[in-house]
């Protein structure tokens, strides 16, 4: 199913064992960099570390499929943005008089602008991807539910609701097609009838699931008393030096915003990308704690000493 790309799936990966707090650090991070630096070149480094760790996770294939659906966003972005952004003082194109809206101008500056917002879009979508690769819901919320058990609850129901409804509908489907129902045959309001009796069952399926989670809820007690732990997660060594890492990274990106470093201007004329000395070598530093943990990975993956001593 294509659905299956958008939920955590156990792979026994490196990154899917680090501590929940370690994991959410390193998205963090990840998602202030790309949100507050508008530099072409820490967009770009950003989106190929990202993509290191995904391929350190073993989720090429599910990036691929988040990407499949964000390039058309992006592709949107890159041919309106110019059209309703005339600033820029190098016109590339520029369309006769229209009625009402006058000429139009494309500039240099406005496509390059649509560009980079169509990369900071990318690394959005792949760090939500990175997401749910290696932080295991249920996980997250255990570590949440410790100071707020009843909203954890409703936020596991919640992240839980689309997989599983997915896979009920999925097993409806197989289930009505051994019957000998064929969705793909027949006229348009025969197909609509079909789909329409299968969303019914999943309708009763899943208010019969709901009497059951009420019913173990009520079953263990849900409520009644001080909340129980069947499951510690433990912070090892490798925790400790993805979070160091993150950390890092964090206190670099902190001083590049002090500094305008992660800015670029793009109207009225483009700016130079290394208009400061100290461009690449923040840059680096933004980067390499971020690269610390698909380094830890490999290493884990082919040093016994190192899967020993993490």
């Amino acid at each position: 199913m294509l659905f299956d790309s958008f939920y955590y799936k156990e792979k026994g990966v490196f990154l899917q064992t680090l501590h929940p707090g370690a994991a959410v650090a390193l998205i963090l991070v990840f998602l202030l960099q790309v949100l507050v630096f508008s530099h072409p070149l820490y967009l770009a480094g950003s989106f190929g570390v990202i993509f290191l760790t995904i391929w350190a996770a073993g989720g090429l294939k599910a990036m691929k499929n988040y990407l499949k659906f964000a390039l058309w966003v992006v592709l949107v972005v890159l041919a309106i943005n110019p059209l309703v952004n005339q600033s820029g003082n190098t016109v590339l194109w520029q369309s006769p008089p229209l009625p009402l809206a006058g000429r139009l101008s494309v500039t240099l500056e406005a496509v390059l602008y649509g560009a980079v917002m169509g990369l900071r879009l990318l690394n959005i979508v792949v760090i939500f991807c990175l997401y749910n690769l290696i932080v295991h819901p249920d996980r997250l919320l255990n570590m949440i539910s410790r100071f707020a058990h009843k909203p954890a609850l409703i936020i596991s129901l919640s992240t839980r609701l689309l997989p599983v409804m997915a896979a009920s509908l999925n097993n409806i489907r197989e289930a009505q097609q051994l019957r000998g129902v064929d969705f793909s045959e027949g006229s348009l309001k025969k197909r609509l009838d079909r789909y329409t009796a299968m969303l019914h069952v999943l309708m009763i399926s899943s208010l019969e699931d709901s009497l059951q989670m009420a019913e173990a809820m009520q079953a263990r007690a849900f409520g009644s008393g001080p909340r129980s732990v069947y499951r510690r997660d433990l912070f090892r060594p490798r925790d400790g030096l993805c979070l160091a890492g993150s950390i890092f990274s964090l206190g670099a990106t902190v001083y590049c915003i002090i500094n305008d470093l992660g800015s670029y201007t793009f109207f009225p004329q483009l700016g130079s990308l290394f208009s400061n000395a100290a461009t690449l070598p923040a840059l680096a530093a933004v980067l390499s704690g971020l690269t610390l943990p698909a380094l830890l990975s490999w290493g884990w993956n082919w040093c016994r000493y190192i899967r020993l001593k993490i």
